[in-house]
């Protein structure tokens, strides 16, 4: 049995026996570390052709490897993590969980990212400039948004078409959100391609949001945007609720 054949090998039965689900990373670290020692204790030109056998087998196998299993079984793990973790970690922990799960949507509505968006303004809105109403209990007014894709103006030598999608939200300006997406000038292809940028290092996790994580799965995955819609002005109904008062 030559030495590709040994290591797909071992790595295949380590995956058959549950190393992922059980150990996460920790354990298999552990193997891999163990294994590469071990082979590279070779000296000169042999440890060079090891190494380069290591790479020829590993790289691909991960490459191709269905993690799909392996995600359902980490979404299993975290959330037992977080029956017991901090307050302090708990939105790290939970934005990382939902960041980690599959986006199976190829393609989506842009009317689609409206309604998550205009979820979030009603959940988090600054009310301070709402009015309220007394007609049927007391309740805010409805807060006005507007959805509008605007297309930028192109260059005679690109190959891409740009646009924005210009997400408002008339009494509050913290809600307001724009998205970048482009295509190329020649696709036959209606969809977009989303550009959100944000940070994404493991400390940032904690401060975002739900539509945020939204926004990244689908950059993440290259789901691509179709213009169902170029405006669209609408109301949302506030979740929150003010005290009544009858000065």
């Amino acid at each position: 049995m030559n030495l590709e054949n040994s290591i797909k090998d071992v790595i295949t039965k380590k995956i058959e026996d549950g190393i992922i689900e059980k150990v996460i990373a920790e354990e298999l670290e552990k193997v891999i570390r163990k294994s590469l020692d071990d082979l590279f204790s070779y000296g000169g030109a042999a440890k060079k052709v090891i190494k380069e056998k290591i790479e020829s087998v590993i790289v691909p196998y991960l490459e191709n490897y269905d993690y799909s299993n392996y995600i359902l079984k980490l979404d299993t793990v975290l959330v037992e993590i977080l029956k017991n973790t901090s307050l302090d970690n708990k939105k790290m922990l939970e934005n990382f969980k939902d960041l980690m799960m599959v986006e199976e949507r190829k393609t989506i509505k842009v009317s689609e990212i409206f309604d998550v968006w205009k979820k979030r303004v009603a959940k988090d809105i600054d009310t301070s400039e709402l009015g309220i109403c007394y007609d049927d209990g007391v309740s805010y007014n409805y807060a006005n948004v507007t959805l509008e894709v605007e297309y930028e103006e192109d260059r005679s030598w690109s190959i891409y078409k740009y646009a924005r999608l210009i997400f408002e939200c008339e009494k509050d300006e913290e809600m307001n959100l724009e998205i970048r997406i482009s295509k190329w000038e020649n696709s036959k292809d209606e969809g977009w391609n989303i550009s959100y940028e944000n940070t994404h290092n493991i400390s940032s996790l904690r401060r975002l949001d739900a539509l945020e994580i939204f926004l990244m799965r689908l950059d993440q995955a290259s789901t691509k945007i179709i213009i169902d819609m170029v405006y669209e002005n609408d109301e949302v109904e506030v979740e929150a609720q003010p005290e009544a008062s009858f000065d």
